[in-house]
């Protein structure tokens, strides 16, 4: 992909200009990019709604989950992402930064075995991660991203900072914490920024090789109470209350015919009652 004159070129890239957006970025910016979620059910609805003049909001592209981009404002323009916010001594960041929106819908809520977005879709068990937010404490189920979205926003980034003075890429939850939690934990912003910026360094001053990420088998809670035990036999003691039917845990280690779980605390259960 390329950049001429603001605007972005390149295979599955289209623009559609949104009225939503004020003047052009004063000398010495965009500096930041502020990466965001839809928290919507498709691009088309992000698209939308971006555009909805009511909305008084839009970002400058929008990512699909399959890699496509739409772009809404052009790059020399200040687009209505980033609302209260502050960072590094500045507030008001739609000033300074370019605004890239994901199409994925957040955090989901667990009914048993459905993972349900807000507004009302079910994601299967294969487009939930569990992780716990960087402002958080707790585990909880998120939608995930595409490899194909996070290719993308990693090359669009790598544009961006080619063409642009852009010093930071942030989160909209570094931003404007304990009100937005975009783009979330399921997207890997920290080795983003390490691979483009090389904020982490070792220290004799060279890049430290991110480390290789962790898949973890996960699996459901097949019965209706299962046990938490602090070791792997059946005259072990609970360290928690019993976990229900559907409760999604991640497996870290297997021993004796049972697993290793990790939710909001650790322990082992029997691994005949999990569905993996």
């Amino acid at each position: 992909m390329r950049i001429k004159q603001h605007l972005l070129s390149g295979d599955g890239i289209d623009f559609s200009e949104s009225p939503n957006q004020g003047g052009v970025f004063e000398a010495g910016h965009p500096d930041t990019i502020v990466i965001h979620y839809t928290a919507g059910g498709s691009v088309e609805s992000a698209v939308r709604t971006l555009s909805d003049p009511a909305r008084k909001a839009s970002a400058h592209v929008v990512v699909g989950r399959d890699g496509s981009i739409t772009q809404l404002v052009p790059f020399q323009r200040i687009a209505w992402h980033a609302g209260r916010s502050s960072f590094r001594g500045r507030s008001g960041l739609n000033r300074y930064a370019v605004g890239i929106e994901i199409d994925n819908a957040g955090r989901l809520q667990q009914t048993g075995p459905r993972f349900t977005a807000w507004f009302g879709r079910d994601y299967p068990l294969d487009d939930v991660i569990e992780a716990v937010h960087r402002n958080e404490s707790v585990l909880a189920p998120w939608h995930r991203y595409t490899e194909a979205q996070i290719g993308q926003v990693e090359a669009l980034c790598e544009t961006l900072i080619a063409h642009y003075p852009i010093t930071s890429i942030v989160g909209h939850e570094e931003i404007s914490p304990g009100r937005k939690s975009d783009p979330g934990p399921a997207f890997p912003l920290d080795k983003l920024r390490q691979r483009l910026l090389a904020e982490e360094r070792a220290e004799d001053g060279a890049m430290e090789e991110p480390k290789a990420e962790r898949v973890l088998p996960r699996g459901l809670v097949a019965v209706s109470k299962l046990n938490i035990c602090s070791r792997p036999t059946r005259a072990a003691v609970t360290i928690a209350p019993p976990l229900s039917r559907g409760t999604l845990v991640n497996i870290l280690d297997e021993q004796d015919g049972w697993y290793q779980v990790d939710i909001a605390i650790r322990g082992w259960v029997n691994k005949d009652f999990i569905q993996a």
